[in-house]
């Protein structure tokens, strides 16, 4: 999931164009910082969700927490598509070899289109049929499957997005990411407020008011950020408007590259749905809750994820320069910026944790019910912000099958956690969001000792 402009008649690119980067914590900022306000976009933009609808009452809070995280199963396809792509952008930019990043490009879009259509299938067959079986309420059904008919629609413009975001990561253009995600967040605010309460001169839609306005906000991010590579010259210095033609060994690779990584998202966000299933059966203010915690943990984890992107991108880039013997110093310090900022975040959140849920428009039962359970998600994001980092580098080194022996394992021990603790000993929901620790630290263990053994040296994509 935010400018300096670039000389308004940039020449194309040519092989002396220089996009290697600086170990120094500058650099490492220089490209975070844009990233992490890049992915306050649908962090943003489903709180903004969420805060229209808890107006609305507990209900349709709770069901969006369902929806919610059905669409990421999704969108994380185009996520993982963008983290393999971005990683071979940033090697290719790495050894100069500019005018390879534009085929690359354009086999992602390929790719991504080709993706996008099958979801929306996938969603129109299976949805009923999940939900019927997995929730208990036929009310919570119906709002679900009725959202995510028209929800699906927008993931061919988030891939489109995603995929320009990965070029400009990869080659140390982040800053430019910012006008997408002011457009696409400002958009969705508006269209909220307009469709959700039925403002502005618009017909109220209520709940599924917040699915119609997304898909909106996310084809005006996709303009702006296509414009934004347009006016700056960045797709005629990359060439991104040629090299349209089919090419298979590119397209394999960005498939050998990306798949690893489109599985292990999916496996993940697909445990995220097990566990708001299991939180279901606790009933709707339980439910509603951990809606408002995936919120906070969205929001707050975006600098992390920065960081986790900014590990990805530099490795590459610095392994593609030889320079395999400084890996460990840079991810040493990304990480050192990463932690920084989450203990910063964490008595922020911890001292305002009262004010934060009011927001959600919830009384006073629910906030005492909710202030212990942001305790243990604060904890988490503190180690997040250490394990994603050294999970990203794994990532950036290009042996993605290793980030997904990693995360079935860790996600194994989240789901099994999860379930003893929340549906056979039926303890609190706070204990159930023990499994964020359980998952983090299970992530951070095979990253570091995989970087640490150096069998990534020598790796070739």
């Amino acid at each position: 999931m935010f400018p300096l402009a670039l000389p308004p008649n940039m020449e194309a690119a040519t092989p002396d164009m220089h996009l290697q980067v600086k170990i120094t914590n500058g650099q490492i900022l220089r490209i975070a910082l844009p990233i992490a306000v890049s992915i306050l976009v649908p962090q943003i933009n489903f709180i903004t969700n969420n805060i229209f609808l808890g107006s609305l009452g507990e209900e349709p809070l709770a069901v969006a927490g369902i929806t919610g995280v059905f669409y990421l199963i999704f969108a994380v396809i185009g996520f993982g598509l963008n983290n393999g792509l971005q990683s071979l952008i940033a090697r290719r930019a790495g050894e100069n070899r500019i005018d390879e990043i534009s085929v690359l490009f354009n086999q992602g879009i390929r790719i991504a289109i080709s993706f996008s259509v099958a979801a929306v299938v996938v969603t129109y067959l299976i949805a009923p049929f999940v939900f019927s079986h997995a929730l208990t309420n036929p009310v919570h059904v119906q709002m679900a499957v009725s959202f995510l008919y028209i929800r699906i629609w927008g993931l061919p413009l988030l891939y489109m997005y995603q995929l320009r975001n990965a070029v400009l990561v990869g080659t140390n253009n982040s800053k430019y990411i910012i006008a997408g995600t002011v457009a696409e967040t400002v958009t969705n605010i508006v269209f909220d407020y307009a469709l959700i309460k039925g403002r502005l001169g618009f017909v109220q839609v209520g709940f599924n008011g917040a699915a119609v306005s997304s898909i909106i906000a996310e084809g005006v991010g996709f303009f702006t950020v296509f414009a934004t590579m347009r006016l700056k010259g960045i797709s005629k210095s990359l060439k991104l408007n040629s090299n349209f033609s089919y090419h298979a060994k590119n397209t394999r690779l960005i498939l050998v590259q990306s798949s690893p990584l489109i599985l292990q998202f999916m496996i993940s966000v697909t445990s995220w749905e097990f566990f708001y299933i299991l939180v279901e059966h606790h009933g709707e203010r339980d439910l509603a809750i951990s809606n408002t915690m995936r919120n906070i943990f969205g929001l707050f984890g975006c600098v992390s994820w920065a960081f986790a992107a900014t590990s990805n991108t530099m490795v590459s880039n610095v392994i593609g320069q030889g320079m395999q013997n400084r890996v460990k110093e840079l991810i040493v310090k990304i990480m050192k910026l990463s932690m920084g900022f989450a203990s910063i975040i964490f008595v922020l959140l911890n001292l305002s944790v009262a004010f934060l849920l009011r927001v959600y428009g919830q009384g006073d039962d629910f906030i005492a019910a909710a202030v212990p359970v942001v305790r243990v998600v604060s904890a988490a994001l503190v180690l997040m912000s250490v394990s994603t980092v050294w999970l990203n580098a794994v990532t950036g080194t290009g042996n993605t099958r290793i980030n997904l022996l990693i995360e079935i394992g860790a996600i194994s021990l989240y789901c099994v956690y999860a379930y003893v603790v929340l549906e056979k000993l039926d303890l609190p929901i706070t204990w159930g969001w023990g499994a964020e620790l359980v998952y983090w630290t299970a992530m951070f263990i095979p990253s570091f000792l995989y970087i640490q053994s150096g069998r990534w040296k020598g790796k070739k994509i």
